[in-house]
């Protein structure tokens, strides 16, 4: 079934920037079955993280950087979720940039501030690690050595990555783009169920950065491995906030018209993280650097994989203090996010 294209006047633009909370922005109608799901947002996010990918493949290979594509994980996302929200009501309607972001119900707001505050993050995290190594990532030093890696590079690495990005994009592509047709849940229980995708996106949002603050920190003063902190709850606490964050995109979806097809972006996300580019790279990586090269930390390795889990935390570890303090900035979320609300409806 094709799009139904929308004409909107003027006046009624305006109306929609200025209505309710639940009053439907400016998109398509788009049914359960309707293949509109992938028209409008598997095709175009494909289209534009297979050109991205390209281009930073071209620049990888120029300069022997394979870790490039590591900066284009999370500014793409970012990039995709603007452009389906914002960028593309401007160009399809003729319509201002302020004008457009008025046309998002609160729901939709809250969840493309909560992509753009990961991604922005996760990005300037990446890109200050990498600069401040000058190095290649060590996991990308080995594949290296291939015999002609960087001509199989694209089509084995890079390319994958954009289609695995594109399903992982649904649950910010999907509702910017669907109509007022999906199943919505009642209006007394949206308010729980958006609180709770934005506890739980501060529950991963914060481990993600205590994880990484802490390991930066533990790096600059020792050379074994990090333990402490929220280390101390599974082995890969940045990988569990990564996954706990984009279950939260698809968590906020259900505050809105909801289609089950975003649930396939937090699993695929999860699967990754797991099985491809995620804990198992990591460690493969670890395992073979350190028995070569640091046959202490090799055995701290071994030590703490029999001790403690790799991505899920154990039941022991839920009354871990630090567990308690990153369910804490999802209680600290929640509350900011309320009275981002309170202030937004004085003034609509």
């Amino acid at each position: 079934m094709p799009q139904n294209d929308i004409s909107y006047p003027p006046s009624t633009l305006e109306n929609q920037a200025s209505s309710s909370l639940h009053s439907p922005p400016l998109r398509n109608k788009i049914t359960p079955g309707d293949v509109g799901i992938l028209k409008s947002t598997l095709l175009p996010s494909f289209g534009l993280y297979s050109s991205l990918s390209l281009a930073t493949y071209i620049v990888a290979e120029r300069t022997n950087r394979v870790e490039l594509k590591d900066w284009l994980w999370p500014s793409a996302q970012v990039l995709n979720v603007w452009w389906t929200a914002i960028g593309q009501p401007m160009c399809k309607h003729d319509i201002s940039f302020e004008t457009a972001c008025q046309a998002l119900p609160w729901t939709e707001r809250v969840l493309l501030s909560c992509v753009t505050i990961w991604g922005a993050r996760l990005f300037a995290r990446i890109a200050c690690r990498s600069l401040s190594r000058g190095t290649d990532d060590a996991r990308y030093e080995e594949v290296k050595k291939e015999p002609g890696f960087w001509r199989r590079a694209f089509v084995k690495m890079f390319l994958p990555e954009a289609a695995v990005l594109s399903v992982i994009s649904l649950p910010f592509t999907v509702p910017f783009t669907m109509g007022d047709a999906m199943p919505r849940i009642g209006d007394d229980a949206v308010n729980v169920v958006r609180a709770l995708g934005v506890g739980l996106f501060g529950v991963g949002f914060a481990m993600e950065v205590m994880a990484d603050t802490q390991l930066a920190l533990h790096r600059q003063e020792r050379t074994d491995l990090c333990r402490h902190g929220v280390w101390s709850l599974v082995r890969h606490p940045n990988y569990l906030g990564d996954t706990l964050v984009h279950c939260s995109f698809a968590l906020l979806n259900m505050a809105g018209p909801f289609n089950p097809v975003v649930i396939l972006g937090p699993l695929t996300n999860y699967l990754f993280l797991r099985f491809v580019g995620g804990d198992k790279q990591t460690e493969a990586s670890q395992e073979e650097r350190y028995e070569s090269q640091d046959p202490h930390k090799h055995e701290q390795l071994r030590q703490w994989q029999r001790e403690k889990n790799s991505f899920w935390p154990g039941l022991r570890d839920l009354v871990n203090p630090w567990a308690l303090a990153v369910a804490g900035c999802g209680f600290i979320g929640v509350v900011i996010e309320e009275g981002f609300r309170g202030a937004y409806l004085k003034h609509t």
